[in-house]
């Protein structure tokens, strides 16, 4: 395994969010066998990714963030609290610069409501928009390895990737299903679904480039990530997942991705 170590950081990041991308078509691949979204079981999934990437915040990007600071000389919870409000802060210019076409998107003359074909098109839209800062932290966190070869980090790598392809799943089929539901063919709701999650390679390369590139960046930039998928967490996945009748099996979802990812992230760093 340690054998990895070897290789270029920007080429482990690329292959990793390649990774997360294939598990983001796979979930989309669901359309093929089904036209309804099952509730219950698609929000205690959006609870269970929640968890995974909570846990994966802290222990996979929050946690080196610290400790590398400290060996550097640095203030450590400096250099974690400003990356990590800098990272929500950009999320949230992304959110409030990049939709601004679709969410001017006009109303129903007769209801003064979107259709819901414009909601299925907002829906890709932010699921694609928060897919960006999941392959920035991937990329991040294998990008440290230019700075440090220890396996430590490349083992906390490795299972934030795992992490974050496990809660890409759902949100493939999120984004598929409904279209088809909009009577998008398959094939069209296949393509849009697994295309959410094709910025990730793209994410990843830049943030893994940044850090190896900008070494003394690397504490900071592994808060940045930190600080950007919890915004998302908070403005996305839990409320989309509290949004039904299914709160408690989301919560129940949000304590096992959590445990789960923790669990990853100890045993293999």
């Amino acid at each position: 395994m340690e054998r990895l170590l070897t290789y270029d950081p920007i080429f482990l990041a690329f292959i990793a969010t390649m990774f997360t991308w294939l598990v983001t078509a796979a979930g989309s691949a669901l359309v093929f066998f089904f036209k309804r979204q099952n509730k219950k079981l698609l929000n205690t999934m959006l609870g269970f990714a929640a968890g995974v990437m909570i846990a994966a915040s802290f222990w996979s990007l929050l946690d080196p963030a610290i400790a590398i600071a400290e060996e550097r000389g640095m203030i450590p919870w400096l250099v974690a609290v400003v990356g990590f409000l800098v990272g929500g802060a950009f999320i949230y210019l992304l959110d409030k610069l990049l939709p601004y076409l679709f969410t001017r998107l006009k109303a129903d003359k007769d209801t003064g409501e979107r259709t819901s074909w414009q909601r299925s098109v907002l829906l890709v839209f932010a699921i694609t928009l928060h897919n960006i800062p999941e392959g920035l932290a991937v990329g991040v966190a294998f990008g440290a390895l230019g700075a440090s070869m220890d396996p430590a980090l490349l083992y906390s790598a490795m299972a934030l990737a795992f992490g974050i392809g496990l809660q890409n799943f759902p949100e493939g089929a999120a984004v598929s299903i409904p279209l088809r539901r909009e009577g998008y063919s398959r094939g069209k709701a296949f393509f849009y679904g697994q295309f959410s999650g094709f910025v990730q390679p793209l994410a990843g390369v830049a943030g893994a480039w940044m850090v190896v590139a900008i070494t003394p960046l690397l504490p900071f930039a592994l808060a940045f990530a930190a600080g950007a998928m919890i915004y998302v967490v908070a403005k996305e996945l839990i409320p989309e997942s509290h949004a039904g009748e299914e709160a408690k099996l989301a919560t129940i979802g949000v304590m096992l991705g959590f445990a789960v990812m923790m669990a990853l992230d100890v045993a293999l760093g």
